[in-house]
């Protein structure tokens, strides 16, 4: 397996996405500037240029028409893929970390981190039918102290599922904006989480060196991958039982150990029986995001050291038990 590196952003990455098609993927980092790529060749297509601080996560629609962004320059973007025109900006108290659009793209939850006596929350906005612009917040969630790293639609858009910084897995009710439920989810940071494509469960990585896959409808973790490193992010695969989960060594600490010891590769475990497969090589930094592309025949990681590394299976991966 050969990977594609592609050299697009000048900072650390932090979030990559593909579209629904498989065809583009997105990809948006510390360096202010989402890039679009193909998923075949890895070559880029373009970036939209227009947040003055890092981009934190995006989202695509179904028919990948509209790109979201949310950056820690305190705003919300909407943006018109194919020409990389801004149709759409607002702006928040606080940083915009997290933005997930909801099961058929009438509603979009973006988390806002604490700033300048703001708590931390979620809100939720209507869309509208051009889907290029938003009304004003349907519903505004604050939970648990500490940041909000990541919130996902439950199963029919009925819940939102969030974590943060203290490692709790919150549960909401949308219609209502009450907390159903509560799960210690990880003994540190939570720092990804990543819903199945069924609905039916999802995935969350943490610093404290585990993933756990948990069901969406009763908050109970049904499978624990045990790793040496923390972890930065995780995906599921659509066409094999297998997770990867990538992480290492933290930044700040990356210069004072080799590529090998800061334990930088891309893991991947068994879905059911939780047992190591193997690791693909390659960043010499901390894995940020990990994606597998919706066939399930591609994955794409992103690293601190600012690269993008596109790796197609080979005929050997799907036999592999």
């Amino acid at each position: 397996m050969r990977p594609v590196l592609l050299k697009g952003h000048e900072r650390p990455l932090t979030y990559v996405k593909y579209t629904h098609e498989g065809d583009l993927f997105f990809t948006c980092a510390k360096d202010h500037h989402p890039t679009v790529w193909f998923g075949d060749t890895g070559e880029r297509l373009g970036t939209y240029i227009g947040h003055n601080g890092a981009v934190m996560s995006c989202d695509v629609t179904r028919d990948s028409a509209r790109l979201v962004t949310a950056s820690m320059d305190q705003t919300m973007m909407i943006w018109d893929t194919q020409t990389g025109t801004r149709l759409f900006e607002r702006k928040f108290e606080g940083p915009a970390r997290h933005v997930k659009l909801s099961l058929g793209e009438r509603e979009l939850l973006i988390t806002v981190d604490a700033f300048m006596g703001a708590d931390p929350c979620i809100q939720v906005f209507g869309v509208n039918e051009e889907r290029d612009a938003l009304s004003e917040p349907k519903l505004k969630l604050y939970g648990p102290q500490g940041r909000i790293t990541r919130a996902a639609w439950g199963p029919l858009n009925e819940t939102i599922i969030s974590t943060g910084e203290d490692g709790v897995l919150t549960k909401w009710d949308v219609p209502t904006g009450k907390m159903l439920d509560q799960v210690e989810a990880h003994g540190k940071m939570t720092q990804d989480l990543e819903m199945s494509a069924d609905g039916s469960c999802f995935l969350t990585a943490s610093l404290d060196k585990t993933a756990k896959l948990w069901d969406s409808r009763t908050l109970q973790c049904v499978k624990t991958y045990t790793t040496e490193r923390p972890l930065n992010a995780c995906a599921m695969s659509n066409l094999m039982e297998h997770v990867v989960l990538g992480g290492g060594q933290d930044a700040s600490q990356v210069t004072t150990t080799a590529g090998a010891a800061g334990k930088f590769e891309a893991m991947f475990y068994h879905k059911v029986y939780e047992n190591l497969l193997g690791n693909v090589k390659g960043h010499f930094g901390p894995i940020n995001a990990l994606t597998f592309s919706p066939d399930g025949r591609s994955f794409v990681s992103g690293g601190e050291d600012g690269y993008v590394r596109l790796h197609h299976f080979d005929a050997d991966y799907y036999h592999m038990k």
